[in-house]
């Protein structure tokens, strides 16, 4: 980080503190690249009372110890956290970009958008999130086996998720609370051949176990039903504000149009995990984050130089070695001297004298 004015400067700027921003981070600065995460707090993976599908990292990981885990990595490799809300962001006359949070002004060579959606939470009585309330059934399913499940909703991603929970258990419901069905024809008929309930009243009440955890709902109709858990369906509104302000294009679900690394339409904006099309899975937004950091980093990185350059300006003098910020640097050498002892660098030394 350099600091220019009322500005702080880096190479990469995250917006967002999730798995996929977290992801990006730890790449970009173990790969020698000045990086900041600004972080608002929150979202869907702090939400997680127990990490579930993520190689390494058990159930009695909840999600906040989770990414803690992870701000304190990229801290000990020289990145900077911060906690704050980016409210603008524009490209500079000099192709850098300005990020504004909190008031205080950043400005970056890349800027990557990292910022996720939010899950569109149906009215209460509600359980807990995490203890009868789920928004990922990939995550989740596995939870429910043998169990009674609800879905709620009322489109097409209602009906469809309650007929995959019946690969899980025998016991499903759709709670259409109090709406109409919204799905198509073709998906009524196939609805109508798997055996679902479809249940039309609304919710009046809730009964919990003494751990927290759902155990029925009371219905409006004078119906109790009881849940282990299920999902509600209806739909996620997209944090596309940055990207609209920058000019990204996006698709028609609300989510950013971007290649294989990331790289949405705007040179020099890359976008990663939930905001993104495809499956929303931690470990997902944690691949996207690690393509998108070797990418950031063979854009951004001093060596090789190109022919061209190196006609224009002579070849690489010592005096430009290494290719990477003091800060990251700094922060390296503190890292391996607390693993091991300090090796002594070959750079100009005389050769071993000849025994002969």
């Amino acid at each position: 980080m350099s600091e220019t004015g009322d500005a702080r400067e880096y190479e990469v700027i995250v917006v967002g503190g999730g798995p996929a921003g977290l992801q990006t981070a730890l790449y970009t600065t173990r790969l020698g690249h000045d990086t900041a995460i600004i972080d608002r707090g929150g979202g869907r993976a702090a939400m997680m009372l127990d990490t579930h599908n993520v190689v390494g990292v058990t159930e009695d990981i909840s999600g906040k110890e989770f990414l803690q885990t992870g701000r304190d990595q990229i801290q000990s490799y020289g990145a900077d956290y911060v906690r704050a809300t980016v409210t603008d962001a524009e490209r500079r006359d000099d192709g850098r970009f300005r990020v504004v949070a909190d008031g205080e002004t950043y400005v970056g060579e890349r800027v990557v958008l990292a910022v996720g959606f939010n899950d569109v939470r149906p009215d209460p009585p509600l359980p807990r999130t995490g203890k009868g309330l789920h928004y990922c059934l990939h995550c989740d399913a596995y939870m429910f086996v043998d169990r009674p499940v609800y879905v709620m909703g009322h489109g097409d991603s209602a009906a469809f998720v309650a007929m995959i929970m019946l690969n899980f258990t025998d016991d499903v419901d759709i709670l259409l609370r109090g709406e109409e069905p919204q799905w198509s024809d073709e998906t009524d008929e196939r609805l109508r051949a798997h055996p679902v309930d479809v249940v039309e009243s609304d919710i009046s009440g809730m009964r919990k176990s003494d751990d927290g955890w759902l155990e029925a709902f009371e219905f409006e109709d004078g119906s109790v039903r009881q849940y282990r858990g299920g999902f509600p369906m209806y739909g996620s509104e997209y944090n596309s504000g940055l990207a609209e302000q920058l000019g990204a294009d996006l698709n028609d679900d609300g989510t950013v149009v971007v290649d294989d690394h990331g790289r949405t339409s705007v040179d020099g904006v890359f976008a990663v995990g939930d905001f993104t099309p495809g499956h929303n899975q931690v470990p997902v937004a944690m691949g996207e984050g690690a393509k998108a950091g070797i990418a950031l980093h063979m854009e951004l990185r001093e060596f090789p130089r190109s022919l061209d350059d190196i006609e224009a300006n002579g070849p690489v003098s010592p005096d430009e070695l290494p290719g990477l910020g003091s800060r990251v640097r700094e922060a390296a050498a503190e890292f391996e001297e607390a693993r091991a002892p300090p090796i002594e660098s070959n750079a100009g030394a005389e050769p071993a004298a000849d025994d002969d």
